[in-house]
């Protein structure tokens, strides 16, 4: 199996999705570049990490053992720095649900306005942790994610 990107689905899809999952994030001292805002990196990482709180959440424990989950696209928005002391918003749903890709969107707001500091579709593809290669999945983990398979 192969894994590819679907075509984009407007960031309307959250009002279809089952569940918009939300997890707070602090800013660290590390997370700061030179310009002494939060370098765009760590975007990615907080985006990784919302969607692996959302799977760890949901997700059975069966399911967690048997499906690792890896990147095959980003895209990302940069709209507005987070800065030192911010608290951030990360929200996230799954869009459009295949077999071999899941689409996921996650909106990172600042907690205290809930101003939009970035917004991101990921493509994510289900892996095997026994082979390490491309699964299907079920069309129960997908309806469970996703209004959209």
């Amino acid at each position: 199996m192969k894994c590819t990107s679907p075509a984009a689905v407007p960031w309307e899809v959250m009002s279809q999705a089952p569940e918009v999952f939300e997890v707070e994030i602090a800013v660290q001292p590390g997370d700061i570049d030179q310009m002494g805002h939060v370098n765009n990196v760590v975007y990615v990482r907080w985006i990784q990490e919302a969607a692996t709180a959302h799977w760890t959440a949901a997700a059975s424990i069966q399911d967690q053992a048997s499906l690792l989950w890896v990147v095959v696209r980003h895209e990302i928005d940069y709209l507005r720095p987070a800065m030192p002391g911010d608290t951030i918003l990360a929200r996230t749903w799954v869009g459009q649900a295949s077999r071999i890709k899941f689409e996921r969107f996650v909106e990172l707001l600042r907690a205290s306005d809930r101003g939009a500091l970035a917004r991101a579709r990921t493509v994510w593809c289900p892996i095997d942790s026994g082979t390490g290669k491309p699964v299907a999945v079920s069309a129960e983990v997908r309806e469970r994610f996703s209004a959209v398979v």
